[in-house]
């Protein structure tokens, strides 16, 4: 049994699905679309999300399990663009914790990410437990401390939690999510940015903050990372980001500008 069905009857020949199938899996015969390399299907749908009449099926992308898109509406280009501009790196948050609803909803749309070729893989764990974030936290300034290049550059940040505990590694955020791969997933740290990514666009939808725990990540993607045993990180797994998130305690009220942009067109 192969991987395309293709009913005939609703086939109009089009080739579409030839032509957007990025691993030539499928061709274009007289009587229509056959399979020819169904060994080196990824899995992506494009054949049967771009057919015209649902006349074709993939076993690894079934037509019944994709959602017709219809007339959805777009932003215009200016919406657009502010929607990206509008979001910023949140670094204090209220007390409030962050229901777990809305955080199944942030890793929902970030598992939609792109991956290489198709590869997907990664995983999220949720961490908004307050003394598991505390615990994590000092797990990474003990890290620092004894790290023989960091604990210089960070020495001012580590003295100042040693004496006041202020928590400038996860800024008293309420949760934490870490994203996860299989060790030898070749583009898992990659792959995990571009799903993060599409969490923190879409964070503020719901009304939450996020930002990328950079000075926590120093520690978690390390090889020696204290937080695989802490958090019983799986063997084959690994940490590959780190996005702390909560609910805005201010309001920002203007967009902010980049430097100026550098581009280029290259001519030969």
């Amino acid at each position: 049994m192969g991987l395309i069905t293709v009913n005939e009857e609703k086939c109009i020949k089009c080739g579409l699905c030839v032509e957007e199938c990025p691993t030539t899996v499928i061709k274009m015969e007289s009587t229509g679309p056959v399979e020819i390399n169904g060994g080196s299907c990824i899995a992506c749908g494009h054949c049967v999300a771009v057919c015209p009449k649902d006349a074709m099926d993939n076993e690894k992308s079934p037509l019944g399990m994709q959602t017709e898109i219809g007339d959805m509406t777009k932003l215009n280009p200016e919406e657009a663009k502010n929607f990206l501009r509008s979001r910023r790196s949140i670094r204090t948050f209220k007390s409030k914790p962050v229901e777990r609803e809305k955080l199944i909803q942030l890793v929902d749309v970030a598992h939609l990410a792109p991956t290489a070729s198709n590869s997907q893989g990664i995983s999220f764990l949720i961490i908004d437990d307050k003394n598991m974030i505390e615990k994590i936290v000092e797990e990474c300034i003990n890290w620092l401390e004894n790290h023989p290049t960091w604990s210089n550059y960070l020495g001012s940040l580590i003295k100042e939690y040693r004496e006041t505990k202020v928590d400038k590694i996860l800024r008293d955020a309420p949760s934490l999510i870490l994203s996860l791969a299989n060790k030898d997933h070749y583009v898992g740290r990659e792959s995990s940015i571009f799903s993060l990514t599409y969490l923190e666009l879409y964070a503020p939808s719901l009304g939450l903050g996020s930002c990328w725990a950079g000075l926590l990540e120093l520690c978690a993607l390390s090889e020696d990372s204290p937080l695989n045993k802490l958090l019983h990180i799986p063997e084959e797994k690994k940490i590959t980001g780190c996005v702390m998130v909560g609910y805005p305690k201010n309001k920002f009220k203007r967009f902010t500008e980049r430097q100026p942009l550098s581009v280029s067109f290259f001519n030969d």
